[in-house]
Formats: C-alpha cells, structure tokens, sequence
C-alpha cells in the first residue's frame, strides 16, 4: 500500500480563498511535475520551496488553474513520503480540474486519513498521537484543542513510555535472577517487583483520574434543558448559543422536537438539547417531543431545569424533580425580574443552594452565575491547567485498567513469595498492554478501524 501515491483535497470542499490538495508517495513529486507549468522543473527544486505556476492539461496543453505549489522532500514531511501541496483557487470547479487531472496520472484518491495512517506506519507518529489527530480536529473548546494538541505533540507518548521503561528495568532484574538463581535474595527480588509494581500503578491512577474530566474535553457534556412549556428553555438555549437558534414565542408548545446545539461556557464544550415542555397534552405532535423529552433526559450527564419563579410549582414540575432526583443537576429559577411566587422551600428538599440559580433570561441576568454553577459540579470550578495529561480515548482507559490489573496481580504474587518466573508473566503482560495504546502489536482490523474515523484528506 505504501508504495503507491495517493491525493485529496484538504480543505473543506466549497467556496473559499484557497483550497489545498495533498499527494504523497513516493511518485509524488514526478506525477505532479507532468501537470505543472512554471520556470522550475519540480524534480529539480530544493525540499520545503514553494513554487508559482500553472495546472497544465498535458494533452491540451491548456492552462487550467494558477497556483502555487510546495515540495517538501521524505523523509521531512508529515508522511515521511515526498509530499507535494498544491494551493488552488477555493471553489468546487478549481478543485475538481487539478484533483480530475492528478487522478488521471499515477496516483490514487486517498482512504480516510491515509495520510495519518502512512505517518504512523512509516513511524513518524505513535497510534496515541495519531489518535489525538482526531481530537483535535474535532475540538470544540481552547481547551479541549490544547489537550488534543499536547497528545498529538507526545506528552501522553512520552508517559506511557516512561512506564513501560520501568517495567523494562523490573523485567530485566527478573531475567538476571532466573538466569542466576545462585546469586538471587529472593526476599529482595519480591520486594523490588512489589515497589517498581506500586510505582507504575500509582501513575496509571494519576491518568485514570484525569478520565473523566478528558472525556468532558473531549466529547463535551449533553445537557438536557428541561421543564414545563413556556418557562424560558428556548430563550435560554438561545442566551447560551449567542443565536436565535430555537424559536420562541409566548404559546405553549412551540418547541415540538429535540435541538442541539454546541457551546462552551467556561472552556467547557456543552452539547444543549433544547426539549419540548414536558406536561400532559392530547396534541399527537407534542406529545411525540415529550416522549423524546424524556428520553433525551435519561441520556443527559447534566440537566438544566427551569422553573418559573413567577408562578407556583406546578404538579409535572414537583413529578419531574422526583424523577431526576439524584441526577447532576442545575435548577434555574427564571423570570426573576417579576414578582416571585415559587416556594424555594420545596425546590431545596430536592437541591441545594448551590445548585439553584436565579436568572433572567430576559434580562440577560444571572448567566455568569450559571456557568460557574456548571463549572463547580464538573471541575470543582475550574479546569486543571499546566503540563497535566488528559487521558479521554476509551481504548487507552481500557488498556490502563488492564494494565493496572496485571501490575496488581504481579503485586500480589511477590507478596506471597510465587515463584519469580511465573510473576514474570504478568508484568511482561503489563508492559504489552501498555505498549498497546502506542501502537505495538496491534491488529491490522483496529488500526482500519481508528483510520476510517478520519476526513478524507487528513
């Protein structure tokens, strides 16, 4: 597979200022020369130049695109292939001409994420960076984009090694001793497997600590934005999205499906689902958007309910609260700007002070008293900042648990004093399970698997 040349656009398709198509392999730079036209043979020019010209149809000789073009020579590339970019006017026409004629030379249209896949398999990129690639792209905070960005740059890389290092060391002083019973205090030996065991899985603790809180990074929080018809869900969706992205009105119902939206409040990505007002009606719409009211509720991590702190708690409100009862959850006492008529009382058998806000949505007040409510429940008010490695992947949680319940087993053996050899076989085992998450000896069906997730020109 690596020895063919692969292209794809880039950028995404539609119009733009620019749209850049990426080939690589190892034909890269001669297929592109064919139908390039400009001062410079391509072939001839140094690595990481860029070059002005024209896309050439080779038969026509015709002028089909301006652009310019840049080389970058293995093995310094993202590939470690030769790489050669091409920088088109963005527009679907420009880009179809220049993709139409480098699929018509020797080259192929790409997989999705190919390219990624080649740096990981030619070694530039372990599978944990290659993976944070996916992270990043996808991020829907400053945060989240730092944390990708620390992954894809090897901070997690160089952890997992640092591990697998000392297991390595304990590995090795195990092989001494077999290989020289004579000279082995096997109290000592017990003793060492035991401490360098506790060392690696205290660390792995440190990461699986961070599992939760990269996850929220990574995936943001669902949030279901609930309570009766017309007390300001919509108004409140739309305050958080910066948007009229859901319609508001003064008729009850309005809202008769699920929306979503994405925000950030604090450097934490929310995914909002915006739900129809949960009561009782005979209106067969309406009642299909409670239904998935509901639903999206029991799927929520948090759930924002609004009651309207101008009339009294209503019978649904008071059957909502039970039902959620020992959820995370936010209670939101809009409409504060009128006279209040809610019993507070009976909202804090249910929750405490510190989980009931009082807002005007209206009046674009109490918002920041929101987002920090969010942000305590999640992260004790703040996210953790400086070198900390999030782990969030739920392949990498997994092998760490496995990791950690090997480490354990090879613990528990040394104490009972087992024979070293068979003690052995439990931290290799870790060791492997950790070299997993990077890459090592993992099948060619799961490395297929991660790559299919990416965009086709990445």
């Amino acid at each position: 597979m690596l020895s063919d040349t692969i292209a794809a656009i880039s950028t995404a398709v539609g119009e733009g200022g620019i749209a850049i198509i990426r080939v690589s392999g190892p034909e890269a730079i001669i297929e592109v020369e064919k139908i390039f036209k400009s001062k410079k043979r391509l072939s001839e020019v140094d690595s990481h130049t860029v070059h002005y010209g024209h896309i050439m149809d080779p038969l026509s000789r015709d002028n089909l695109e301006e652009v310019l073009v840049t080389v970058m020579r293995a093995p310094r590339s993202f590939t470690t292939e030769d790489v050669v970019e091409i920088s088109a006017h963005g527009g679907v026409i420009a880009v179809k001409r220049v993709m139409d004629l480098l699929l018509q030379q020797n080259i192929r249209l790409a997989e999705p994420g190919e390219f990624t896949k080649r740096a990981f398999l030619n070694g530039r990129i372990d599978l944990s960076q290659a993976e944070a690639v996916i992270d990043l792209i996808r991020s829907k905070s400053d945060r989240a984009f730092s944390v990708a960005l620390k992954q894809v740059e090897g901070t997690l890389s160089r952890k997992i090694n640092d591990l697998r290092y000392t297991l390595v060391e304990t590995l090795a002083h195990i092989e001494v001793n077999i290989d020289y019973p004579e000279h082995d205090v096997e109290s000592l030996t017990s003793e060492f497997i035991k401490d360098k065991s506790k060392f690696v899985m205290d660390e792995i603790d440190k990461l699986l600590k961070t599992a939760e809180e990269g996850k929220i990074l990574r995936e943001g929080i669902t949030t279901a934005i609930v309570g009766r018809p017309n007390v300001g869900k919509s108004s409140l969706l739309n305050t958080l999205a910066h948007d009229n992205r859901a319609i508001v009105t003064d008729i009850p119902g309005t809202t008769r499906d699920v929306i979503e939206e994405f925000v950030t409040i604090n450097n934490i990505p929310l995914k909002l689902l915006d739900t129809a007002g949960i009561r009782e009606t005979m209106d067969v719409v309406e009642k299909i958007g409670v239904e998935r009211s509901k639903h999206a509720v029991s799927e929520a991590d948090l759930i924002l309910l609004v009651l309207n702190a101008s009339e009294p708690l209503h019978e649904d409100e008071l059957e909502l609260m039970e039902q959620i009862r020992g959820r995370q959850c936010i209670v939101i006492l809009n409409k504060m700007d009128l006279p209040s008529q809610i019993d507070l009382d009976i909202v804090r058998r249910y929750y405490p002070d510190e989980l009931i806000v009082p807002m005007s949505v209206k009046a674009q007040e109490g918002i920041d008293r929101l987002e920090d409510a969010i942000s305590k429940l999640f992260f004790s008010g703040k996210i953790e900042g400086g070198d900390l490695t999030y782990v969030s992947n739920v392949r990498h949680i997994a092998l760490l648990k496995k990791a950690k319940k090997s480490l354990f087993d090879a613990y528990e053996a040394a104490e009972q004093y087992i024979p070293i050899d068979m003690i052995q076989i439990d931290v290799r085992l870790a060791w492997e399970q950790l070299g997993e998450i990077l890459g090592e000896a993992v099948g060619d069906s799961l490395i297929d698997q991660i790559f299919s997730q990416f965009c086709l020109g990445k």
